[in-house]
């Protein structure tokens, strides 16, 4: 039950379990009855969060065509139709439904490998109705079952706890602390804060040890969960850096088209050209200068990235995160399960003599080669297994924990040593661990008892006063455990004063480890420019040593955060000007990830809240996954640009030749049909080739671009300047030197066009090297893409089906080697032009 100021003195956690009982109209014993849970449940409805539903498909596909160059493009397709010509107006419309189906097509197929991943999720519960047990789906708990906790379970519903046994749950997903937390029925004060109410179970924690039961005092949305998602409901999300940079440059290149295409007309109309011409002319200027390949080179390129991604166990949910992660400045990460294994694993074993034995691995997998440890240490490894109640088990092929963590480490660093339960003696009797006694005790066949617990009570009990080696241990940032044994006759009471006299026999020291592939990952980052921030709900003295491991300096480090709090800091980053990536997996992370540029949420260990809240869901919950989307992120950015900056010089020239022929008073070098075939043929068979472009050496070792710079840099516009120049000069002079037919001259433009194109091409498969450092093999897309050019326009130009579409004619050998000059020399232009700027 979400807990504010005005609730506070009926809050289930500061009343006597008697009172809650009375609230709810419920039994402590015998639960409800099946006549008022269905009740219940018809008036409350079920036990889920509030569904957040996405755009239905007819929204999803008009909203590709919500662009400012599209816009262009379909009033440019009503004025052709207007005019007469209704097969250009087909052409171009055809342009516009191609691009949003493509469009469409990606943003449900991302969508769907999610669903693929949340259909994973699934939780029973067990309720006493009646009197009498049963299994029931967590959709139908009501407020006021009676709910039966054991160990392994997931806790269904927010409960007050009326019975404890031991019980211990893990809140991670709800309040990051990285230890299960110890529960009993006592009322704690009103104002306690969410991770100290003792005598609570939240929605959504897994019971790790002991058993209880509680009475249900929210469902849905009222649970402590569903305040976390309503945040997120009421957070807003942000535009991506590609969003915003796409944006200002199709209004930017709107205006300037629309503002060429009224000069057109006006120019034309001064110097007494008919009406229709001039709108013809005009049409003709728009179609050239917008960029139709751009909305599906930027899908397609986007699209690429999310399948390289998904191969680096990173799955998109929306295509512009791809990018935005290449532009990230700040990572904001949570510990337990990102940077470390989520697995505590014990590290070293010391024996009382001093004799020590390292422990290798990481995680709960007990296989491995080890060398055997001393016989005193292998002792201190026996008392941890026979004083336990946890075990591993292997599960979809992966080594987990049933019971508590700490105690499956212990099993695990037995098992490592060749110790099994057959090794321990049958147990007979026990001293459970509680919070009072603070320690665990077992008294096994021949009356020897083992002994668990902190050093200091462990101490107590063998007289020991040396803490060195746990003190040394401690300052490496490992959690130590004391072992003793004693011997007690089975026909003796198993006390505390039984006890006194005990044998101490060592120490065990584990953790939660860090990945070792998520150490190098924070570095590579680092070493990107990008800064890396430790977000957690742990205890500041467990983060902190585990940021030593990344070399995170302590400002890095935001330990003991609450939701609203993850949520202050990423907006406190992104009003400093920061890209702001933010990884984590449980419900209070869910907030941050919906207001981050980019939210990162864990596959395997991640609630269904933070996923639907994130971009993006990592499959196997790790840093290092994060660091190779930032690295194909970056690769995608690249490719972008290359794309725009190899088609904008075709479509600024191609606007040019227009407009210079109508200050001019010529014939027009090439018709808007012809333009169209120029940019759809090109941009698919050439331009998308860019997208297919392997990483360039180096992209993890350059600092991010600032999320301000423009798209274009002043030295790109340069180029695409310079490269517009050389196309119209040469379609210009093929066009009018030609001395055949009108129909023959425009072959020869377009031509000309599409070789300078090509050879441009190859210039843009890298912005600053020369051609010969990056191999023509490495993309062998772009052969493809080339060889397929040459054989549409071999196809445009002597087809006659071709010849009567788009008014073309049969050209002879000396216009090709027109045709392949003007090219040559639009290569060796650029290729200068990289070379004097490296200089």
């Amino acid at each position: 039950m979400p807990s504010t100021t005005a609730e506070h003195e009926a809050a289930p956690h500061g009343l006597p379990v008697h009172e809650v009982v009375l609230i709810a109209e419920t039994d402590a014993e015998t639960g409800l009855s099946g006549t008022a849970a269905g009740e219940r449940l018809a008036s409350l409805g079920p036990n889920r969060l509030p569904e957040r539903r996405g755009p239905g498909r007819l929204r999803r596909m008009l909203a590709q065509f919500h662009n400012p160059l599209i816009y262009v493009l379909l009033g440019a397709a009503a004025l052709t139709a207007a005019l007469g010509e209704t097969v250009d107006a087909s052409v171009v419309l055809g342009v516009v439904l191609v691009n949003a189906i493509v469009g469409y097509l990606q943003e449900v197929r991302a969508e769907q490998a999610l669903d693929a991943l949340e259909a994973m999720v699934r939780t029973e519960a067990t309720v006493i109705r009646d009197g009498t047990a049963s299994r029931i789906t967590s959709d139908d708990v009501v407020p006021g079952d009676l709910v039966v906790l054991e160990e392994g379970d997931q806790v269904p519903a927010d409960l007050r706890l009326a019975r404890t046994r031991e019980l211990r749950v893990d809140e991670s997903a709800l309040t990051g602390e990285s230890q299960p937390a110890h529960k009993d029925p006592l009322p704690v004060p009103h104002d306690t804060a969410l991770a100290d109410r003792t005598n609570m179970a939240f929605s959504g924690t897994l019971v790790t040890t002991g058993g209880g039961r509680g009475v249900v005092v929210a469902t849905g949305a009222d649970t402590e969960i569903g305040h976390v998602h309503r945040l997120v409901g009421s957070t807003t999300t942000v535009q991506t850096p590609l969003t915003r940079k796409l944006a200002r440059f199709s209004k930017l290149l709107t205006a300037v088209i629309l503002g060429l295409a009224v000069v057109t007309v006006v120019i034309g109309m001064l110097r007494g050209e008919p009406f229709a011409e001039m709108v013809t002319a005009a049409v003709a200027l728009a179609v050239g200068a917008i960029p139709e390949g751009l909305p599906a080179a930027v899908t397609v390129t986007l699209a690429i990235g999310v399948a390289r991604m998904a191969r680096r166990n990173a799955v998109i949910r929306r295509l512009p995160a791809v990018e935005t992660l290449g532009s990230t400045t700040v990572i904001c990460t949570d510990k337990t399960g990102t940077l470390t294994a989520n697995a505590m694993t014990v590290r070293e074993a010391v024996a009382v003599d001093g004799e020590r034995w390292e422990v290798d691995g990481i995680g709960y997998s007990p296989l491995g080669e080890h060398s055997p440890p001393p016989d005193a240490v292998r002792e201190v490894l026996l008392a941890g297994l026979a004083c336990n109640d946890a075990h591993v088990v292997l599960q979809d092929d992966r080594w987990t924990a049933v019971g508590d963590p700490t105690e499956a480490a212990l099993v695990v660093s037995a098992r490592k040593a060749g110790l099994t339960v057959e090794d321990v003696p049958e147990r007979v009797d026990e001293l459970p661990f509680t919070s009072q006694r603070a320690f665990m005790a077992t008294r096994h066949g021949g009356g020897v008892v083992y002994l668990k617990g902190a050093v200091e009570r462990i101490s107590e009990f063998t007289g020991s006063t040396d803490h060195t080696a746990a003190e040394q241990l401690a300052d490496r940032g490992l959690r130590v455990l004391a072992f003793a044994r004693a011997h007690v006759p089975e026909d003796t009471p198993l006390t505390e004063g039984a006890l006194h006299g005990a044998e101490s026999l060592g120490l065990q020291a584990m953790h939660d480890p860090p990945r070792p592939e998520a150490v190098d990952a924070v570095r590579a980052c680092q070493d990107a420019g990008i800064e890396v921030r430790m977000i957690t709900g742990d205890h500041l003295g467990t983060a902190r040593a585990i940021a030593a491991h990344f070399s995170l300096p302590d400002d890095a480090v935001h330990a003991r955060v609450s939701p609203e709090e993850k949520l202050r800091l990423v907006k406190r980053f992104q009003a400093d000007g920061h890209v702001v990536a933010m990884t984590g997996d449980g419900v209070n992370d869910a907030p941050a990830l919906r207001r981050a540029d980019i939210g990162v949420a864990m596959g395997r260990g991640g609630t269904e809240v933070a996923k639907q809240a994130a971009d993006m869901v990592l499959t196997d919950d790790n840093f290092s996954s994060i660091r190779a989307a930032v690295e194909e992120g970056r690769a995608v950015f690249d490719n972008l640009r290359k794309f725009i900056i190899w088609t904008l010089p075709t479509n600024m020239a191609e606007g040019l030749v227009i407009l210079t022929a109508i200050l001019l008073g010529t014939a027009l070098p090439i018709l808007p049909v012809q333009i169209l075939w120029i940019n759809m043929t090109t941009a698919v068979a050439l331009g998308l080739t860019l997208a297919f472009e392997p990483r360039e050496p180096g992209v993890m070792h350059r600092p991010p671009l600032p999320p301000t710079l423009p798209l274009l840099t002043g030295a790109l516009v340069q180029r695409i300047l310079l490269v517009s120049a050389v196309l119209l000069a040469g379609s210009f002079a093929a066009f009018h030197l030609h001395g055949g037919t009108l129909d023959q001259a425009r072959t020869v433009a377009v031509n000309v066009f599409v070789a300078a194109q090509i050879a441009y091409l190859v210039n843009c498969r890298s912005l600053r090297h020369l051609r010969p450092h990056v191999g023509l093999k490495s993309n062998p897309w772009l052969l493809v893409g080339i060889a397929v050019t040459v054989a549409l326009q071999l196809l445009f130009t002597y087809l006659p089906v071709m010849n009567t579409l788009f008014h073309t004619a049969p050209i002879g050998w000396g216009d090709w080697a027109v045709v392949v000059a003007v090219a040559v020399v639009a290569y060796a232009v650029v290729e200068a032009e990289k070379w004097l700027r490296r200089r």
